[in-house]
């Protein structure tokens, strides 16, 4: 990652920022949403993917002790992604996210079971922790 963090700093415009924008592996509620009511169904397991969320950090961290870029600022917020059936959720995280995130049986299972007792209009969803940070391009490499 320190490599790409290089390749980043040499082609990015003099002064330029770097944002920094991923979710970060926290354990991820599993809800079913009705009338703006959730209900947690359970977790998405999300620890294979921690060791990605440290390098990141550490890459980062060992860039700006480089002298390569600066952190200017750092927030945190909640995003919630939403699925019609939490079928949808676990084939998309299949798709997208294995093996770094897992719906479990036992949480789809819930999941599945809040949502038959919805009716219409019920929706699945992931409340996802993303961090965001802009990183300033220094003049000169350190």
């Amino acid at each position: 990652m320190v490599h790409a963090l290089r390749e980043i700093w040499r082609v990015l415009a003099p002064g330029g920022t770097l944002i920094d924008l991923r979710p970060l592996s926290a354990r991820w509620p599993v809800e079913v949403v009705v009338n703006h009511q959730a209900t947690v169904a359970g977790l998405v397991d999300d620890s294979p993917g921690a060791p990605l969320d440290t390098a990141a950090n550490e890459s980062l961290e060992q860039a700006a002790r480089e002298g390569l870029f600066t952190r200017e600022q750092e927030s945190s917020f909640k995003y919630l992604w939403y699925w019609d059936t939490p079928d949808e959720m676990k084939a998309y995280l299949e798709e997208n996210w294995a093996p770094d995130a897992i719906l479990p049986d036992e949480v789809l299972a819930e999941a599945r079971r809040l949502m038959s007792k919805t009716g219409e209009g019920g929706r699945a969803r992931i409340r996802l922790h993303m961090i965001i940070s802009a990183w300033r391009k220094s003049n000169l490499k350190g």
